[in-house]
């Protein structure tokens, strides 16, 4: 990188932040986060507070919850968003979540907080998709879309580093449930956000049922090849981050007898790896196509895991080994995950991205609820070398169906024919043979092949 021209990249970054519908929205996504991150420190502490040396089974459990809400809640919730006006919608899912997390630190039954849990993230489930389908209106031009994408990426990094910290800094003269609190200012403030600026609404989408408006994002996408490829590479991702997520504290408080700041620092790297590609990824999906960036994501958390494998086989674990995989894990997963809003925004008209989002929510969660299990358990049962090749043999399998069902080239416009539409008509404009941006929709029912 040439170094008189960083502070312009940068500059050209956060131009974006410029409009100011989009600056309020990243300002509630980034307030939103941070209260997310204070519940989940919060919630570790009721449970051991509540549950003892069983802690772990109840948080287990909430994770679950989390997920089952994520995966069977979004879907129908974006068949009823299309009903109500988009910022009415996303300011009463935050208030919802905010009401959740004020009733936490009353609970008394360990039920109590599961249905908690299933009640704020069954809101998170509609509000997340609706939010990441809003930008795409709010910033019609890729190249600015891209820079967003890239920004949200970063806030979820900071995140992950951020709310531990604060969370810290609030324990040290307050109680837990304090942090139940700020979680609800959080919520507020996101709502607040929301409030104080207009939102573009997508023209209305045609009446349809209950079933039709449920299914349509899940047929929509698995109907398209690329939004297919990227579900393949979600489950890679899902494999290589349940690694990380699940199993870091394993491997440095067991494996290697360290304490809670080499814990911090472990997933630091993982963080800082995501944080370095989401800077750099707008100027390289500039030059090149998304899909090629995607799959050598995919590729370096592939030979990250089976590296660590094959150093804790022959050498043993090593604390710097571990970072290193981390670091690069981290790089790998940026690069799959950040461009993902831009193949589901060129795969769906403006009034069918609510559906689409949800239905990558729903999906790609889908794949953690398959992995997060799965990784522990193996790591339970066989040990960090199992561990670490079950899983990047999981992110190989998902590479290479991307890879099979993603065709190189992927076009946006394709030249096709509509037999089954009569000549007048309005689609065809009098050509029976004619060429646009191609995606799923009433009249273009299969892809072309």
């Amino acid at each position: 990188m040439d170094p008189p021209r960083r502070p312009e990249y940068r500059a050209a970054m956060l131009s974006v932040l410029a409009d100011r519908i989009y600056r309020h929205l990243f300002l509630a996504q980034v307030v939103a986060l941070l209260g997310t991150g204070l519940a989940t420190v919060a919630l570790g502490l009721l449970a051991y507070d509540m549950a003892g040396e069983r802690a772990g089974l109840v948080l287990g459990a909430v994770f679950t919850i989390k997920m089952i809400a994520y995966v069977g809640v979004a879907p129908i919730a974006s068949a009823f968003a299309e009903r109500v006006p988009r910022r009415t919608f996303l300011v009463s899912l935050d208030l919802v979540r905010g009401a959740a997390a004020l009733c936490l630190p009353f609970v008394t039954e360990i039920w109590q907080v599961y249905l908690l849990v299933f009640v704020l993230q069954s809101a998170s489930a509609g509000f997340t998709p609706a939010f990441q389908a809003t930008i795409p209106d709010v910033l019609p031009e890729e190249a600015r879309y891209t820079r967003a994408l890239s920004l949200s990426r970063l806030a979820y990094d900071l995140e992950s580093v951020v709310s531990p910290l604060l969370a810290g800094l609030l324990l040290a003269v307050l109680s837990y449930d304090a942090l139940f609190l700020g979680t609800v200012v959080g919520f507020a403030a996101s709502a607040a956000l929301v409030v104080s600026v207009v939102l573009p609404s997508p023209q209305p989408a045609q009446p349809r049922g209950i079933y039709d408006r449920t299914t349509r994002g899940s047929r929509i996408y698995l109907a398209t090849p690329r939004l297919r490829g990227l579900l393949s590479l979600n489950l890679a991702a899902a494999a290589a981050g349940a690694m990380v997520i699940v199993n870091t504290v394993v491997l440095v408080r067991g494996g290697l007898g360290l304490g809670d700041t080499a814990v911090a620092a472990t997933l630091g790297a993982f963080g800082g790896g995501s944080m370095l590609t989401a800077l750099a990824l707008p100027r390289v999906l500039d030059r090149v196509d998304d899909r090629r960036v995607m799959v050598m994501g995919a590729c370096a958390m592939i030979a990250a895991l089976l590296a660590l494998a094959g150093w804790v086989a022959l050498a043993g674990l090593a604390w710097p080994a571990l970072i290193a995989a981390w670091i690069v894990v981290g790089i790998g997963y940026s690069a799959v995950l950040t461009p993902s809003g831009r193949l589901l925004r060129r795969s769906a008209h403006a009034e069918d991205r609510p559906a689409v989002f949800a239905a990558q929510f729903a999906l790609s969660h889908a794949c953690w609820l398959f992995t997060y299990p799965l990784s522990g358990w193996l790591m339970t049962v066989s040990g960090p070398v199992v561990a670490l090749s079950v899983l990047a043999a999981i992110a190989v399998a998902g590479t290479v169906a991307a890879l099979r069902v993603w065709p190189a080239g992927d076009p946006e416009v394709i030249e096709h024919c509509h037999d089954d539409l009569p000549l007048d008509h309005p689609h065809l404009g009098g050509r029976r043979v004619h060429s646009h941006s191609y995606v799923i929709d009433d009249w273009h029912r299969r892809w072309v092949r």
